[in-house]
């Protein structure tokens, strides 16, 4: 880049070695499962997760699509976290497509959701009311602030569900970011779903896709939905050779970005009139104090054209700014940020 990004990990893009693996792979019509580019990143998605199949879609939204598709029937109710990516941001695909009911419950300050309030969620045995199918999870948790959660909540989650006959989903988009804060095995976050979805881009820098994963049959049902949902894929290989590089090699240094975000966010924390309001894994949340005389929009003006660095208000709480490390965030680029944010405030 030769600009700083901080708006989004979803800014990053391939590195050199995805872009020689892109050139060279082995691809065919995926639709025949003839594509051996793609057929290795879902078997080797599926064991790195601990599920049986795996199937490889354009998004994390044509994923949490496809499994909710997948799962449930016309009417039934999910019971989904209200600040969820599913809920919020996600275009209220599962009523447009899927006839699909969401209850929601409060997402508590540390991501995760009480197991009270997803009790009181379940509907009775009633017929005056929609039948509730599943309970779906975000790790970690996109406006939680990047919080990751533990696999020792989720296995609690996923005895829940199974106690009450319901299907546990993980929009996992950052599920390999909560391994790396947790120092865990990604199986061990995930042991208990149902399904799971996980993001190729982001963090770990492929240039588009995700991947679903669950049982065999949960997949066969999630392929016909991807077909309804115009997702199906001819020579993927293309795309699926930057995943698999996502998968084995940048899983591997997510915690760089970890680190990457404490010392900038530890960097702003000196300037003054800056309030840093969180970090987590590699997310940052900062305000400015009201009589330091710019709006959030003049503040990134002013970084974007005097010192080429990307910022934008967050936009899920106008007061604040919210910034995303990763793989092209270097120590240089934090250096430089924290140089420009305190020459404009100055």
């Amino acid at each position: 880049m030769d600009y700083i990004d901080l708006r989004s990990d979803t800014v990053s893009h391939p590195t050199p070695l995805m872009r020689e693996a892109m050139a060279k792979a082995a691809v065919g019509d995926d639709v025949y499962h003839d594509d051996p580019t793609v057929n290795q990143l879902e078997a080797d998605a599926a064991n790195m997760l601990g599920k049986e199949a795996a199937v490889f879609v354009t998004s994390g939204t044509q994923g949490n699509l496809c499994a909710l598709l997948a799962h449930c029937q016309r009417g039934d109710s999910i019971i989904v976290g209200d600040s969820s990516h599913i809920f919020r941001y996600e275009q209220g695909g599962m009523a447009q497509f899927g006839g699909l009911i969401p209850h929601t419950v409060p997402v508590q300050a540390d991501a995760t959701i009480g197991l009270a309030d997803l009790r009181n969620a379940i509907n009775p045995d009633d017929e005056h009311k929609p039948v509730t199918r599943l309970v779906a999870l975000e790790n970690t948790h996109n406006m939680a602030g990047g919080v990751p959660i533990s696999a020792e909540y989720t296995a609690k989650v996923a005895e829940f569900a199974r106690s009450h006959g319901l299907i546990l989903h993980i929009d996992g988009a950052r599920i390999f970011n909560a391994a790396a804060a947790y120092s865990v095995d990604v199986k061990d976050l995930v042991a208990g779903a149902d399904s799971v979805t996980f993001c190729l881009s982001k963090g770990l820098c492929a240039p588009v896709g995700s991947v679903l994963v669950g049982s065999q049959d949960f997949i066969r049902r999630a392929r016909r939905a991807r077909k309804a949902l115009g997702g199906s894929l001819r020579q993927a290989g293309v795309m699926a050779a930057a995943g698999l590089i996502a998968l084995h090699e940048m899983t591997d240094r997510l915690i760089e970005d970890h680190q990457n975000a404490q010392t900038l966010a530890e960097g702003l924390s000196e300037i003054q009139g800056l309030h840093i309001q969180g970090q987590n894994t590699n997310f940052i949340f900062f305000s400015l104090a009201p009589d330091i005389g710019l709006t959030l929009d003049e503040f990134v003006c002013a970084l974007r054209e005097e010192y080429n660095i990307r910022m934008s208000p967050y936009s899920g709480e106008k007061s604040l700014i919210r910034l995303r490390t990763h793989y092209w965030i270097d120590q240089a680029a934090i250096a430089k940020t924290v140089s420009a944010v305190s020459a404009v405030l100055s």
